[in-house]
């Protein structure tokens, strides 16, 4: 079926290296066949259940990603990748909301600990993403909904190397976001806020190099549509 995702071989010669091999029982199956399966589902939205037939049985995949998740390889793998290739030159942030499903909710910690809060939407989790300068993810973070955007900026941002250049939205026009970056050497290319006494001046050349480099990597136009929105606004 061309409609099935596969891994490239290009792709799959990363990956498999960072592979766990200190596993114990049996010889796990077919890695490339069942981690094909598990992107398609989660590229797809279905349910485990219908994935094709092709990646092998539900069980088989349902395990490796829900186990796999627990220890963290999921995780290892991603940050791994994010690594590569990266762009010193620039970084940008922004953040994108989610709304909850009604019945989310209720499980042990309360909402927060799940990342949902209620803001204007109404119970919603906030995705917060720093990418390169061709709007590839680097590290993404989950807060509630009604968190501001400059609130885990830091965290966030501080996850990976001083890039010359952060690009963000007003959302991020913080003094103490602005002194934090320039103390790693990081130079803010952030609009400020139309309540700014005084309105500071930013490089509006280096968002819309910004968005032309992410528009032109593939897979990237979320990022460089919601950047170039927020910029006109």
């Amino acid at each position: 079926m061309s409609d099935l995702f596969w891994f490239s071989d290009e792709q799959w010669a990363r990956i498999e290296p960072m592979l766990p091999k200190n596993t114990r029982g049996l010889k796990r199956v077919d890695d490339r066949r069942v981690l094909s399966g598990i992107v398609h589902v989660l590229k797809s939205g279905g349910r485990w259940a219908d994935r094709p037939a092709d990646y092998g049985p539900k069980k088989t995949i349902y395990n490796r990603f829900v186990r796999w998740a627990e220890r963290g390889i999921w995780e290892n793998i991603f940050s791994s990748l994010a690594g590569r290739d990266e762009d010193a030159d620039r970084l940008m942030i922004d953040s994108t909301i989610v709304k909850a499903h009604r019945l989310a909710g209720g499980a042990k910690g309360g909402a927060r600990a799940h990342a949902i809060g209620r803001s204007k939407g109404g119970r919603t989790t906030k995705i917060h993403a720093v990418t390169d300068g061709q709007g590839r993810p680097i590290v993404l973070a989950v807060t509630p909904g009604n968190t501001s955007d400059y609130t885990p900026a830091q965290d966030c941002i501080g996850a990976v190397p001083p890039a010359k250049h952060l690009i963000a939205d007003k959302g991020y026009d913080s003094n103490a976001l602005r002194d934090w970056l320039k103390s790693r050497g990081t130079q803010p290319v952030i609009p400020p806020r139309s309540n700014r006494k005084v309105q500071l001046r930013y490089n509006k050349s280096s968002i819309a190099n910004a968005i032309a480099s992410s528009v032109a990597s593939e897979g990237s136009r979320t990022s460089a549509a919601s950047l170039h929105a927020s910029i006109a606004t």
